[in-house]
């Protein structure tokens, strides 16, 4: 059985999704592990929507509003989530606002994708959304003041949905055939990626670090 504080706040927060009332504003604030399955994370709240994986918080994230307050979340992890999330546009574009809503200023979201020209992300029928760091930058509000500038017909969605995210980290995982030709050195990494925006199987995964911006 489980024990500890996020034990006991995820039985609290059970009560409260069960009656629909927001948790109320808690002294420190929360670290979230959306998505978790599994792959649990001591010192986060680990929430699912899957009961069979035995979460602190059993909850669906596509259905908002979620139950913490305004600013009171410092951290969260999705990994191998985003790509689940909202087969239609505004159910997606629904959870990013309802993560900017929870977050306090500077919070972090560390983000770990499947890239969309790998057989990883194809071969999965669950996955209904690439998430690449081009779509993540149409959520930060400096990028699209300035593309609006310039006349670009970036979609400004940091504007419309009034959200900041500024994308802080982008890293890329190559997939194992191709690690291996760069740390052969038949390879750059330069090559390697010029070679992803072309080929599928190339990267395997991309991690990214959104910030949060509020004033």
């Amino acid at each position: 059985m489980r024990s500890g504080p996020a034990a006991v706040l995820g039985r609290i927060l059970k009560k409260l999704v069960a009656g629909g009332e927001r948790q109320p504003a808690a002294a420190a604030p929360l670290r979230l592990n959306l998505g978790c399955g599994t792959n649990k994370r001591e010192g986060y709240l680990n929430v699912d929507k899957m009961a069979g994986c035995s979460p602190d918080v059993v909850l669906d994230i596509e259905r908002v509003p979620w139950p913490w307050p305004d600013n009171s979340v410092e951290d969260v992890r999705l990994f191998h989530v985003l790509e689940h999330i909202g087969r239609d546009a505004d159910t997606y574009l629904g959870v990013m606002k309802e993560l900017y809503r929870v977050c306090r200023h500077d919070a972090h979201i560390s983000i770990a994708v499947p890239h969309p020209r790998h057989d990883d992300f194809l071969g999965d029928p669950t996955h209904v959304r690439p998430i690449i760091p081009n779509g993540l930058a149409l959520l930060d509000q400096r990028l699209n003041r300035h593309w609006q500038e310039q006349g670009a017909s970036n979609t400004p969605l940091g504007l419309y949905l009034g959200v900041d995210f500024e994308l802080i980290h982008i890293e890329y995982e190559f997939d194992e055939a191709w690690s291996g030709r760069i740390q052969r050195r038949e390879i750059s990494q330069n090559e390697a990626m010029e070679a992803q925006a072309r080929y599928n199987n190339v990267v395997k995964e991309i991690r990214m670090t959104l910030r949060v911006r509020k004033s």
